[in-house]
């Protein structure tokens, strides 16, 4: 990532398919003045969800772009990014957004995601939402957590930018480790979409160094 005027803010698009609820931390993170992006537009894959009735109570541009309008995973990808070009955006922000793309040159190591798991372990095609922690439930792990990383080709696949353990506790359920899953992806997103935003992220390979605070 280039880096960034400490008063400029970053020029991002936001993709979801759902609820809507990381969007509406990052905009109360940015109302706070901790977060310093400036959200050109909100992509939904699915019409009719709280994350476009969201932007549109924020005044954010937002689209429906669904996959099933476009004949091919490149078609798809390529109406999405060329959107985003056309709205001036400098990093794609995944939130719940459940369709493959494929990520074009220009937007290389600028579309990160965040999973509800410490990637590499339940992760890949088929694991999102509370799949991920029914699975973890289901084989007994002592630590789930959550990933950001950059977005490639591949599900859940690109460089790890920052990751945060969660202790899973003795009689969880589903919603209980989601819901604690859930809070620390709250803390850890903002802050690293911040580190970026400030030019505090550099990429070498699969290794991503982040200089100063540390997400």
């Amino acid at each position: 990532m280039s880096s960034s005027s400490p008063s400029r803010r970053l020029p991002v698009a936001v993709f979801l398919s759902g609820t809507g609820r990381t969007l509406e931390n990052l905009l109360t993170r940015i109302a706070e003045g901790s977060l310093p992006l400036e959200i050109r537009w909100v992509a939904s894959s699915r019409p009719d969800v709280r994350g476009l009735q969201i932007a549109q109570d924020a005044g954010l541009e937002h689209s429906v772009m669904r996959r099933r309008e476009y004949a091919s995973t490149a078609d798809y990808s390529g109406a999405l990014f060329e959107a985003c070009r056309s709205h001036g955006v400098e990093l794609v922000v995944m939130a719940g957004f459940l369709c493959r793309v494929q990520i074009p040159s220009d937007f290389h190591n600028r579309v990160v995601n965040i999973h509800p798991s410490l990637i590499p372990a339940f992760c890949g095609k088929g694991y999102y939402g509370d799949r991920v922690h029914r699975a973890v439930l289901e084989y007994g792990v002592k630590l789930t957590g959550c990933t950001v990383h950059f977005v490639d080709d591949e599900y859940d696949h690109g460089p790890i930018i920052a990751q945060r353990a969660v202790p899973v506790m003795e009689g969880d359920t589903v919603e209980r480790l989601a819901a604690r899953v859930f809070e620390t992806e709250c803390q850890l997103y903002p802050a690293v979409l911040a580190a970026i935003a400030e030019g505090r992220v550099r990429v070498r390979g699969r290794w991503v160094e982040v200089t100063g605070d540390q997400p």
